[in-house]
C-alpha cells in the first residue's frame, strides 16, 4: 500500500483534532477567564530506505503527522466591570484563586465570578468555597488562620463575631491585597478575612475539568509544595485584585478564524492525497487488464 495513503489518513485525523480545538476556543469566546488552547503538530517516525554515507545523508520517507501537544495560552484576558463586590479580577497572568470542593479537594481557577451563599461563605457558582485567611483583625494587622472565607454567619446578615452587639453587615469591599473590609450599619468598619492566590511553576501541567476549574495542582509546582500554601495577592508574582470586575476570555476571534481557514485547507489537502493515492492504486490494479 502506498505510504502516502497512510500519511493522508493521519493528516485527516490530526487536522480534525485541530479543528476540534479551534471550535472549542470559538465556543468559549465569551466564557469568563477561559484560556485558549492550540494544537501543535509533529512528524511521525520516518521510514529509512537507505542509511547515510560519507557522500550523502540517509534516504528517509515520513509516515505522516501527529498531535504533539495541546497547550493553553495563560495570558491575561481583558476585564469587564460588573459593580458586584464579590466579583474579582486578577491583575496579572500568573495568579489563581484556590477553591475547595465538597470533597475537600483544592482546585484552581481564574474565574472570579464569586457570590455569597445563604450561609455567608464566598463561593463559586457551584458552591465551592474560596480559600484564604479567615481572621478578623484591626486595620493593618496580620492574619494567619487559613480556611473558607465567610462574610456573615446567618440570614440575619450579622457579621461573624460582630464587634458591636446587634450591628448588622451593611456592605463589604475586597481590596487589592485581598483583605475584606467590612462595613456595619452603625458605621463600624474592620477587616475580616483575606482572599489568597496561588501560582505554579508549570501551568501547562494543570488539567481542565470544566466549570472554569483546574486540577493536578501539585504536579504543576505550586507555592508551598504539597502544602499548596497560597499567598497574599500582589506577592510572588501573583498579581493584585480588582473588585467588581471579571476577567474575560483571552480568545482572539480573528486569529481563530484565520487558523480555521488554514486548518480547513490542510484537511482538504490531505483528503486530496487519499483520493490521489486511491487513483494510483486503481491504476496498478488495472494493469493486468
Amino acid at each position: 500500500m502506498l505510504s502516502s495513503l497512510n500519511s493522508g489518513v493521519a493528516g485527516l485525523k490530526n487536522f480534525q483534532s485541530r479543528l476540534d480545538v479551534i471550535g472549542n476556543n470559538i465556543a468559549n469566546s465569551n466564557t469568563i477567564a477561559y484560556k485558549a488552547a492550540r494544537a501543535n503538530f509533529a512528524d511521525t517516525f520516518s521510514q529509512t530506505l537507505q542509511g547515510g554515507s560519507q557522500t550523502g545523508g540517509p534516504l528517509q520517507v515520513g509516515t505522516g503527522v501527529q498531535v504533539s501537544s495541546i497547550k493553553n495560552d495563560y495570558s491575561r484576558g481583558s476585564y469587564q466591570n460588573t459593580g458586584i463586590e464579590s466579583n474579582l479580577y486578577i491583575n496579572g497572568s500568573d495568579g489563581f484563586f484556590v477553591v475547595k470542593n465538597f470533597d475537600g479537594q483544592e482546585l484552581a481557577t481564574r474565574a472570579g465570578d464569586f457570590v455569597v451563599d445563604k450561609q455567608g461563605y464566598l463561593v463559586t457558582n457551584d458552591g465551592f468555597r474560596v480559600q484564604g485567611f479567615t481572621d478578623q483583625v484591626a486595620t493593618g494587622g496580620a492574619m494567619s488562620t487559613r480556611g473558607d472565607i465567610r462574610i456573615y454567619d446567618d440570614s440575619a446578615n450579622r457579621p461573624v463575631q460582630p464587634r458591636v452587639a446587634g450591628a448588622k453587615l451593611a456592605g463589604f469591599n475586597i481590596q487589592m491585597d485581598g483583605r475584606i473590609r467590612m462595613r456595619l450599619d452603625d458605621g463600624t468598619e474592620y477587616e475580616s478575612g483575606q482572599v489568597l492566590l496561588q501560582r505554579f511553576d508549570d501551568v501547562n501541567l494543570l488539567e481542565k475539568i470544566g466549570d472554569n476549574l483546574f486540577t493536578n495542582l501539585r504536579d504543576a509546582g505550586p507555592l508551598g509544595g504539597d502544602a499548596l500554601t497560597s499567598v497574599v495577592p500582589g506577592s510572588n508574582g501573583t498579581g493584585s485584585l480588582k473588585s467588581g470586575a471579571l476577567e474575560m476570555s483571552n480568545v482572539d476571534l480573528a486569529g481563530e478564524f484565520a487558523d480555521l481557514i488554514t486548518t480547513q485547507r490542510g484537511f482538504q489537502a490531505n483528503a486530496r492525497i487519499i483520493t490521489t493515492s486511491d487513483e494510483v492504486l486503481q491504476e496498478v490494479v488495472n494493469l493486468k487488464r
